[in-house]
């Protein structure tokens, strides 16, 4: 059975804005992950995590905006409208949480997916299907959480997987940020947690499965900057600080 992983998180509160996440995937696409840096004319920088040869991925841009991506799976695709990772650059081009949105509404996107965008006005979950997007507001905490399963019915699709631990890591995310504050080292903690290893929000590969979490983000867009941790992120392999600059990058 394909079986992935990843877990998202952004939470306003006050002045602060975080948007974070575990990247889990293929133990072995770690050696494609590349650190991209983007200067555009008449656009915002973007600097991100990605795959060699893709545009669009995790991280954020000299406007405040930020991007988180969820797997889902549903069926269905349209080739009329966005591949989930030109609609993930689609956002990291726009100068607001707002634009993006709008601009994803407007497109559409082509198949089962989560987009989380955040910008230091707080995030908005962005659940995908060929045929819809329903967006997911902050709750009343500020906060917006997810894993890797469709939280609102998307009439006319059928999901044909649900990621057997998506569920529990959606509870147990839910219950941690109870217990701690909005700030760059709790979140970072976070996304640590072993709760149900191997298939915890800090992901490990089994005997089934070569999926492990690759790399963990923290972005505090009211700052402008994201932490990286590249391997699981309580046995880091490197540390990266991305901050696109409006001059440069």
């Amino acid at each position: 059975m394909f079986s992935d992983g990843c877990t998202a998180l952004s939470w306003k509160d006050g002045n602060t804005s975080l948007l974070a996440q575990n990247w889990d995937w293929q133990q072995e696409q770690e050696a494609t992950l590349i650190r991209l840096r983007i200067k555009q004319v008449g656009k915002p920088n973007i600097d991100m995590i990605t795959e060699a040869g893709i545009i669009g991925k995790i991280g954020l841009n000299s406007a405040g905006v930020g991007v988180c991506l969820n797997a889902t799976r549903a069926a269905g695709v349209d080739f009329g409208r966005l591949p989930c990772h030109l609609a993930l650059r689609r956002c990291l081009n726009s100068n607001s949480r707002a634009e993006a949105i709008a601009a994803l509404q407007e497109a559409g996107v082509a198949s089962s997916c989560h987009i989380l965008v955040a910008d230091p006005e707080g995030g908005t979950g962005i659940e995908c299907s060929s045929v819809d997007i329903v967006l997911i507001p902050m709750c009343n905490k500020g906060l917006v959480i997810y894993t890797n399963h469709f939280v609102h019915e998307h009439p006319g699709v059928a999901e044909n997987v649900l990621f057997k631990d998506s569920g529990a890591r959606l509870t147990r995310i839910s219950e941690l940020v109870k217990t701690v504050r909005p700030d760059v080292v709790s979140v970072r903690r976070l996304l640590e947690d072993q709760d149900g290893y191997p298939t915890s929000i800090n992901r490990q590969r089994t005997h089934g499965s070569t999926i492990a979490t690759l790399f963990s983000i923290v972005m505090q867009l009211d700052k402008g900057y994201a932490d990286v941790r590249v391997g699981r992120p309580t046995e880091a392999e490197r540390y990266l600080k991305l901050e696109p600059h409006p001059e440069d990058v």
